[in-house]
């Protein structure tokens, strides 16, 4: 084949070596010989008709030339008729079986056709013809990571390396199969080793950018990116690759720039559109919101595009599209279902044993909300074991959860498959991952089914779309009854509010100045602390309309990036707002986060998604919050730990109640003070801080599915009473 095809095939993940110099297996009449040997050679210059034009002629003149088919087969491959390649490479081994070379491209044209399974036995039987053939061998390890069989795919890598030790390819693909086994040090190494072998080796240096940002080694992630730009400056996937490091740097606009330039160069990009959502979202860059919202949909009703479920729930407060979108994230992102570890069978262990995974085990708002739960466990019916995925970042809160733990497990090097061996062999009774959708699940730790029950909980708000998830753990507020349908999990509902909290939570003594705040010194405080990417355009209308009707009122928001600033202040110009009345935060330790609050006079939900932590910051911090009512589990958050605080008329059915009011709060100072009053008093009186009666619940609920699987029964919804 020639130099382009050549690439187009490496690219593909198939054999590059050249198939047309194969010897003929059987004698064959000298005409048929003759037009082979002619279709070869046009076949190798890329006069691609002229070949196959005698390769047919060898045919007419010898029926029964298997090497004819072949090499039609062959040909047919290259010029994208994969199902004509496999019927005709089928027909050539249908007349001699004993050809690995025959077994081997049937197995690229099955891979061509996504015949994943039916490649890989092809490839085994060229494999056993030929042990020492390094294109079969490759080929096979490429099939298996693509089935996500990453363990199976490195050994077959390693076969084919000892075979070819310079086979640059090879290293590269062994590094995105380490990649996939959570070995990002070794498939660093893998990397450097294709890039010493073929220096120019665009692919090489981009994979090797991604092994750089799992090791959170973010600038030389962008530089080993922007080398392979250098070398390949429409390498589609580099340019991916580097603005998800530039969002991980908080480098927005760059980021979106390169996911558009990746979207132009591969409309089909299975990930870049994702990319592209998440980053418009963060900016506020309304203008491209509203533009995006049909394309998004349509992307996930025509499974076109693998998409953050979580990015997701920022644009549409939709159940039903949340619920498609977490299904096809899941199907796309997991490898086939395999064979469960658990398979019905029943223990008893001494204690009940729960199994919480998470990355979040340090300095994190999971941690924050968690930790006093994890030291509060009755340890006379619950043994509770941690298996932490993510980094150990030397925090005290790393300490404190790695002491309130009855056995602590780092698993940040461990395969899915190899984590969920070892949980299925400490015998947990329930898993609880603290994760869901967000960045950095495991989720593929529990599609192996290591517990007899498997729950969500906290960490996403909203539907898995697994079907190896039993449960989801919410309240009658952020996921009714009626809302079942809009979940693969069965709804187990606690009787006041899913969330838990911290009561040791501490608020540093000092309050700051206004001056020392970026606050004036007079003038009603509105603040929404949370991420500006929960900022909607039809709420942020509601938020400008409050500043015009409230004479020197500001809005104070978190500072995230300086692309959104510049943004929310050109919107607020738009609305006829100064811009200066938007006044930025940055972000401070959790103490004196929570302090600064003091400063506030009332807290702004958002919508579609909703203040979560961020809502019982304020609550925490005496600072009452106005939030609407969302239509899904991430927009009804607040309403549950209001209702949960005993302050239930604070939760509003429509914008233009909500905007009503907030302004009257805005007004009426005394209406205002009523409500600070009663949060001071309820917050020691109501359950939205008893860490100790969550506690209760939350375990009654362990307990009751704990019994529903001892009983044989099949999960089912239930409601924990009070």
């Amino acid at each position: 084949m020639n130099r382009k095809q050549r690439r187009a095939a490496a690219k593909s993940g198939q054999a590059t070596s050249n198939p047309l110099r194969e010897a003929a297996t059987k004698p064959m009449a000298p005409q048929a010989a003759e037009l082979l040997e002619a279709g070869r050679n046009l076949h190798q210059a890329g006069r691609l008709a002229e070949a196959e034009a005698s390769y047919r002629r060898a045919l007419t003149a010898y029926p029964g030339n298997a090497d004819a088919y072949h090499l039609l087969g062959i040909l047919a491959g290259q010029t994208g008729r994969a199902g004509l390649s496999a019927e005709l490479i089928g027909q050539a081994i249908k007349l001699n079986k004993r050809n690995p070379f025959y077994f081997s491209n049937l197995g690229n044209a099955l891979h061509a056709l996504k015949r994943l399974d039916e490649a890989l036995a092809s490839y085994g039987k060229a494999i056993a013809l030929k042990p020492d053939f390094t294109e079969a061998l490759y080929n096979r390890a490429n099939v298996l990571a693509e089935l996500k069989r990453f363990g199976q795919a490195l050994a077959s890598y390693d076969k084919t390396l000892e075979l070819q030790p310079g086979f640059a390819e090879a290293f590269n693909n062994r590094g995105l199969a380490l990649r996939g086994l959570r070995q990002p040090g070794a498939a660093l190494d893998s990397f450097d080793k294709a890039l010493a072998l073929k220096p120019d080796f665009a692919d090489a240096y981009s994979n090797r950018g991604l092994a750089l940002r799992e090791l959170w080694q973010l600038d030389a992630a962008l530089a080993s990116c922007d080398k392979a730009l250098a070398l390949e400056p429409g390498h589609a996937e580099a340019f991916y690759n580097r603005g998800t490091v530039l969002q991980d740097l908080n480098r927005l606009e760059e980021a979106l720039a390169c996911y558009e330039k990746a979207l132009a160069l591969q409309p089909d990009h299975a990930h870049v559109f994702s990319g592209v959502i998440r980053c418009v979202n963060s900016l506020c860059d309304w203008k491209r919101r509203t533009a995006l919202a049909g394309e998004l949909t349509a992307r996930i009703a025509e499974q076109k595009s693998i998409i953050s479920p979580f990015a997701v729930l920022g644009w549409s407060g939709d159940p039903l599209l949340q619920l498609q979108c977490a299904r096809n994230f899941t199907a796309s992102t997991l490898p086939p279902p395999p064979a469960p570890l658990w398979t019905g069978e029943k223990w008893r262990n001494e204690k009940i044993r729960i199994a919480y995974l998470s990355a979040d085990f340090r300095e994190h708002a999971t941690a924050h909300l968690m930790a006093e739960l994890f030291e509060l466990h009755d340890r006379s019916q619950f043994e509770i074991v941690a298996l932490s995925s993510g980094i150990d970042d030397g925090s005290a809160m790393r300490k404190r959860l790695a002491a309130a733990f009855d056995r602590f497990t780092d698993i940040r090097e461990k395969s899915d498959e190899e984590a969920a061996k070892l949980l299925h062999g400490l015998q947990a009774d329930i898993a609880v991952d603290l994760k869901g959708h967000t960045q950095d699940s495991r989720l593929g730790i529990l599609a192996h089914r290591p517990a007899p029950v498997q729950a969500s909980y906290l960490g996403y708000p909203g539907t898995m779309g697994a079907s190896f998830i039993d449960y989801i753990i919410a309240d009658e507020t952020v996921a009714p009854s009626w809302h079942q349908a809009f979940y693969t999990e069965k709804i187990v509902h606690l009787p006041d509010c899913y969330q838990v909290n911290d009561s040791k939570r501490s608020i540093a003594q000092r309050t700051p100045t206004r001056r020392e705040a970026g606050l004036p010194e007079e003038g009603f405080v509105f603040c929404c602390f949370n991420q500006n990417w929960k900022i909607a355009p039809e709420v942020f209308d509601v938020w400008m309309r409050l500043l015009h009707a409230a004479a020197g009122s500001v809005l104070w928001l978190i500072h995230d990036d300086a692309g959104t600033v510049r943004n929310l202040r050109a919107e607020a110009q738009a609305r006829g707002i100064d811009p200066a009345r938007l006044v930025f935060g940055g972000r401070l330790p959790l103490e004196e986060h929570l302090a600064r609050h003091r400063l506030a006079d009332l807290f702004l939900d958002t919508l579609p998604y909703n203040a979560h932590t961020t809502a019982s910051d304020a609550l925490c911090a005496g600072v009452p919050a106005v939030t609407r009512l969302g239509d899904a589990f991430a927009g009804r958050v607040a309403a549950s730990l209001l209702n949960a605080i005993g302050l239930p008329e604070l939760v509003t059915l429509s914008l233009a109640e909500y905007e009503a009011l907030a302004l009257r709060l805005a007004r009426e100072p005394v209406f205002l003070e009523g409500y600070r009053n009663r949060l001071s008093a309820n917050r020691l009186t109501h359950p939205l801080f008893d860490t100790g009666r969550f506690r209760r619940h939350l375990e009654a609920a362990y307990l009751q599915m704990w019994e529903i699987w001892q009983r044989g029964e099949q999960p089912r919804s239930f409601k924990v009473e009070a």
